[in-house]
């Protein structure tokens, strides 16, 4: 990569950062296979182990409260111990659990698998706060979407991945159930070889060049932060803090796609296990686009010389806009249309993901970047176990006619979050390194 001088002589940057990013890609991508299994395989482990939707339901919500528990925890255990130490631990408890799912046994299936999820949520929980926090640390504010864009896009090749392989391993009846839950144990462990060998804060590390140093650094406001911890109470009482939490209650409708996305189209098109794989395809390239797309033009929108509050807010108004098509997937009589439609759905998630993780590090210094992204994390696990229960129930009493509700609710909910959020955080004023307005920022 080159930038231009004042003589018009280009200078080699450098591109190191963008080892650490495919390390970011490389865990979310496991993150997101480990998660998506039992969302691909509900229908059949369902048969299997004669599950009820509520019960079902009730697994996915052991989840979400190991999540909102980990957020909150794990987001603070990364900002103390530092995202080299702190990513590693995330990958590692996730890893375990997701392993000890193979070894459920029917006469316990909602109790073990219950407590399977709960290890694997709360594990689970470091991997955004890490990922955003390294984004934070790698990236200047013009890239930093358009980076979280690229890591956010690994959670579709995760949901991707899942599906052709359980496709390929498991039978409808549910034979080798197990091996799926084990393959990112060995996963895990490249990863961890390889971050090790990789990661260090770019100030620190041997192969990043003055010029990318420089380049990483151009448009943050120099803060010189001390070595003081920001105590996690204080992090939350801070107003940034709670509009990022109430921008991520739409994780609610990611994980709806994730863990009731097959059930849904079993239930309503017979679209059994060994057929899912084309459908989640297309649902997550189209996502895999929208993080990617949402991501860059943020920062295009920044280039061209609009304020980061602008071209923040903007482009989550867009993402709002094509999102509302969702609405009318439970009501068509097309597998094909719903199928794309839920795919506009996630490609806009992922494009407002890519835009308000990016928030956090707008605003709130490197060192409590991580704690941020848990109190968001937890606001998103905590309204996807509200979700879960009512729609477990709705479906137990209503059948699929209560599809209806919560896609119509997918569909309208971002529009009235994001003016929510503008509310909350009209300019989008930085903070520094005791949580004060910084005066005279260049984001408004």
């Amino acid at each position: 990569m080159t930038t231009t001088t004042m003589n018009n002589e280009k200078v080699k940057v450098g591109n190191y950062r963008f080892r650490i990013l495919a390390l970011l890609m490389f865990a979310t991508t496991i993150n997101y296979f480990d998660r998506s299994i039992i969302g691909v395989m509900a229908p059949t482990l369902e048969k299997l182990f004669n599950w009820s939707n509520n019960d079902y339901a009730n697994i996915m919500i052991s989840f979400k409260v190991a999540y909102a528990i980990g957020m909150l925890y794990m987001g603070g255990i990364i900002d103390r111990l530092g995202t080299k130490k702190g990513y590693t631990l995330s990958i590692a408890i996730w890893s375990i659990f997701g392993m000890l799912h193979a070894f459920v046994r029917p006469s316990f299936s909602v109790v073990g698998f219950a407590a399977a999820r709960f290890g694997l949520g709360f594990g689970e929980a470091g991997n955004f706060p890490a990922a955003v926090k390294t984004v934070g640390e790698w990236f200047p504010k013009k890239d930093r979407a358009f980076a979280t864009g690229i890591f956010n896009a690994a959670t579709s090749f995760g949901a991707i991945a899942a599906p052709f392989v359980v496709g390929a391993i498991v039978s409808v009846d549910g034979d080798n159930w197990q091996i799926p839950f084990l393959i990112t144990g060995a996963l895990s462990s490249i990863w961890v070889f390889l971050w090790w060998r990789t990661y260090a804060k770019p100030e620190d590390h041997p192969k990043v060049s003055k010029e990318e140093l420089a380049y990483i650094q151009s448009d943050s406001e120099i803060i010189e932060e001390s070595e003081e911890k920001l105590p996690w109470r204080r992090v939350a009482k801070t107003r940034e803090a709670w509009a990022f939490g109430v921008a991520k209650i739409t994780d609610a409708v990611w994980w709806f796609y994730l863990f009731w996305g097959a059930k849904f189209l079993a239930d309503s098109f017979g679209v059994d296990i060994k057929n899912i794989a084309i459908p989640f395809f297309i649902i997550y390239a189209l996502a895999d686009a929208g993080s990617i797309f949402g991501g860059y033009i943020s920062g295009y929108f920044m280039r061209q010389g609009w304020t980061v509050n602008k071209a923040r807010k903007m482009t989550l108004l867009f993402c709002a806009l094509i999102i509302l098509p969702v609405c009318y997937v439970a009501i068509t009589e097309s597998k094909w249309v719903a199928i794309c439609l839920i795919g506009l759905g996630a490609a806009g998630h992922q494009a407002w993901s890519a835009n308000i993780f990016t928030l956090v590090s707008d605003v709130m210094p490197k060192k409590a970047t991580a704690s941020v992204v848990g109190i968001g994390g937890m606001v998103g696990a905590v309204a996807g176990m509200v979700a879960d229960k009512l729609l477990g129930s709705v479906l137990d009493q209503a059948g699929n006619s209560g599809y209806f509700y919560a896609f119509l609710i997918a569909g309208s909910c971002y529009l009235v979050i994001l003016g929510i959020v503008h509310l909350m955080m009209p300019n989008m004023t930085p903070l520094d390194d005791d949580l004060k307005p910084i005066k005279n920022s260049a984001n408004s």
